[in-house]
Parts: C-alpha cells; structure tokens; sequence
C-alpha cells in the first residue's frame, strides 16, 4: 500500500471482513468495468526536487498572462497596480496563517485589521457599517438578495440584465434553492430600463438590484429607479465597482441600502480569477440581518483600547434557525491586502486611479473610433470599459491580437449574443498611452 495510508494491511482486512468484502476492488462493483484503469496511471518514474521544477515552470511559461503583456480584458477582474507593502504586509505570518478569528480575545491584531478593512469599506461606500467580507462579489450580491427578502418578508427580486453574467447565475442558484422569483430587468440602450420596473414593480419586491458601472462598462442613472425602488418600500441593492468610488457617486449618496461588489481591484493579485474577497455595507436598521461577523471596537475593563467580535449571525455562532446565512470564510487575508492598499493609497490615491482609469480608457476609445471602421455601441458615459462594434469577426480579433502581443478585452457574444461582434476594452490606470496606440494600430491594421 502507499506509505501515505496510515492503515496496515490487517487494519484494511479486518475492516473487509467486518462489513463483509473480500478485496478493495469489492468497494466499486456498481462502476462498469469498461470505466475501470486496468493497466495503472502508467506515471513518469520519480523525479528530483530540481526537475519538477523545471517541468512546473515550463507548463507555467505556456500560460498568457498580464506580467508577460498588455492587458485590455475586464469583464470582472482588474489589472491595477499594487504598492509592493500590500504583498510584504500580508506575507507576514501572523497575518497569512491566522485564518478566522474563532478564539476572538486573542486574536487582538487580526480583529484590528478586520475592523480597519471594515471603516474603510464603509467610507468608500458612504454606508452605515460593512462586514468582515465575503467569498467574492458574485456571492455578495447573492448574500444581499438574501438579505433583503429576510428584511423585506417578500419573494420576489427584481436584478438588471446587465449584472457581471457570473454574478446573475450565482444570483439565481441562490434564490432558485429559496423559492424566491427572479424578475430579470432588460436593457434599454446600455442602460437598464428603467421603466419596466416602474411598470413591474409589485408588494412582492424585496428588493432592485443594479450593478454600475454595469457590465458593459456604462454608468447607470439611478435617480428614476431609486424613486420607482422606495416609492415601493423595497430595498435599493448596489454592485459597484469600489475604484469607480474615487471619482463617481457612492452608493449612500445615491439612495442604496445596501452596497457590494469585488473587491480584487483593491491590491489583490487577478490570480486567473481567484481567490478574490466580496465586500457588503449597508444602513445601519439592517445591521442584524448582515451575514457573515462584523467586529466592533470597544474598552477593556482598564480603559485600553479592544476589539471584539460584536455580531456574528451564521449557523456556527447561533441557532440555525435563527442565523442569516451559513456563508463560513471571510476571506480575512485578501480583505487585509485591501485594507493594505486603501491605507497605502488613501483617499488621493484612490482617486488618481480612479482618474487615470476615466482618462486612459476614454483616450482609448476615441483613438479605437476615430477612424471610422469601429465604432462605440452606445454613446452614454461611462467609466473605465467600453464595448466596440465592428464587422470584423470577433474571434479574429482577439487572436490577431494575441499574436500581436495585446490580451484583447471580452467577447460580449459570450454573454450578450445580440452583440456578435462586439469587445468589452477594459483601460486601468497600468495602460500606458504606447500600450493603447499599439493597440489602435493593431485594430486599424485588421480592417
């Protein structure tokens, strides 16, 4: 046996006989013989230290990546830069290996950092108070849908067409489970229409559920939808983009009860798509419906200053019935690496970043249409992605990009199949205006 297994082959005879089977192979009758390996995984004899990791980094120098070129993809993930602290910060041990905070009293500078990442979400957000985190941003808008049908006691949700498509599958696996209907909003323009939810709208409504920046990189109005949303008494949820905060309204100043998003943008590596760290806020009348912990800063008994974990409303820490979700890990180290970079950049940095994404991704788009032959989809304002039409194929262009050395931007045939050839560019404050001419030149040299 393998020297791994820590059962002996009488342990592994005795348990046989015991529930009365004569070999291991005995275990898997009900698998088709035609489905079994017969003759072994015929491996590659044991290697030294020194050859597997040869083998490892030449399967690595196959993959394309942002480090190798320019980047012009979005879609959900961002190519930001981030202050080298962020890394050296979070690589320091007593950060990386305090997973979770299950013995609070001493875990002081983990729940310091958790409270720390909290007060900045909540003034980025212009919210009442933020929890400790979430898997993603796709599972904190399926969080927040939760929330406000638990706060609203109605089983309807109503979400714009044009949330991340990632985020609307989660979205509808999660209220799909719950019973609870999902009213997709359509697109008018690039915009989600806002009058099919004043006509729509009903007592059933928990909640309206807006992404902006939307997918398609436009910024959505929400004045009429936040009028129709609480002229309902249903609740205002916002996915936002938390560099677009630097410059544009946040969603407290818009009317939102609660707000979400990804939080990668803020000094996470885009790792091929994971792990990221979902972010959520709200008013504070909707605090005891939150999931996750929120931690809180209080005294001890000498007047010195403490942290604690104040509410904490998942099945582990209450009753079951009582708790608002069982969602386990608040992915406390990519929220450290976030707070890292907040307090690294603070309130000017983030928004020089916020700017320089504006400027370089509008430079691009009229440098990308000044010739004529591509053209924006729709003309409306929008931050840091826009979506190109042409009448070249958009697989073409993609890989004649890649030939050319660019990571174009996003398919939208992929999501939206009434723009075949339409691409989603996404501009960060990391594209210089040479990365972005030759870009432009490569796109003119297609036509």
């Amino acid at each position: 046996m393998f020297p791994y297994i820590p059962a002996t082959d009488d342990d592994i005879k005795y348990m046989l006989e015991k529930i009365g089977f004569s070999s291991v192979e005995d275990l898997f009758t009900d698998i088709p013989e035609d489905l079994k390996l017969k003759d072994g995984l015929k491996l590659d004899p044991a290697k030294s230290q020194l050859e597997v990791e040869a083998i490892v980094s030449r399967l690595a120098n196959r993959n394309i990546d942002a480090s190798k070129m320019p980047i012009f993809l979005g879609a959900g993930v961002y190519d930001h830069y981030i202050p080298a602290v962020v890394n050296h910060i979070s690589s320091r041990a007593e950060f990386y290996t305090a997973y979770t905070p299950y013995q609070p009293e001493i875990s002081q500078g983990t729940l310091q950092a958790i409270f720390e990442y909290q007060s900045m979400i909540c003034e980025l957000t212009d919210m009442d108070v933020a929890n400790a985190s979430l898997y993603d941003g796709a599972s904190a808008l399926a969080e927040a849908a939760l929330m406000a049908v638990s706060v609203k006691k109605r089983p309807q949700v109503m979400a714009s067409s044009l949330i991340n498509p990632e985020s609307l599958t989660i979205l509808r696996t999660y209220l799909e489970s719950q019973n609870i209907d999902l009213v997709l909003i359509p697109m008018d323009q690039g915009l989600t229409d806002a009058d099919y939810i004043r006509d729509n709208i009903s007592e059933q409504t928990a909640a309206v559920i807006i992404q902006s920046p939307n997918f398609i990189g436009y910024i959505e109005d929400l004045t009429q939808i936040e009028e129709y949303t609480h002229e309902n008494a249903s609740l205002l949820v916002m996915s936002v983009d938390p560099i677009s905060l630097g410059i544009l309204k946040t969603p407290g100043q818009l009317g939102a009860d609660i707000a979400v998003g990804e939080g990668q943008s803020l000094g996470n590596p885009m790792n091929f798509g994971g792990p990221h760290l979902g972010f959520m806020a709200c008013k504070n009348q909707f605090i005891r419906k939150m999931p996750g912990r929120i931690i809180g800063q209080t005294e001890d008994k000498e007047g010195r200053r403490g942290f604690v974990s104040t509410l904490q409303t998942r099945e582990q820490h209450i009753r079951r019935e009582k708790a608002t979700s069982n969602i386990c890990s608040n992915q406390a180290l990519n929220a450290l690496a976030a707070s890292v970079y907040l307090a690294t950049l603070g309130k000017k940095g983030i928004k020089e970043v916020a700017e320089q994404s504006w400027h370089k991704a509008h430079y691009a788009m009229r440098e990308i249409t000044k010739s004529g032959h591509y053209s924006i989809v729709y003309d409306r304002p929008f931050f840091k992605e826009f979506p190109i039409k042409s009448n070249i194929d958009a697989d073409k262009i993609e890989k004649s990009l890649l030939e050319s050395g660019i990571i174009g931007g996003y398919k939208l045939k992929n999501s939206l199949p009434n723009l075949t050839n339409a691409i989603l560019y996404c501009v960060t404050e990391k594209r210089s205006r040479q990365e972005i001419d030759r870009l432009v030149t490569v796109l003119e040299g297609l036509r």
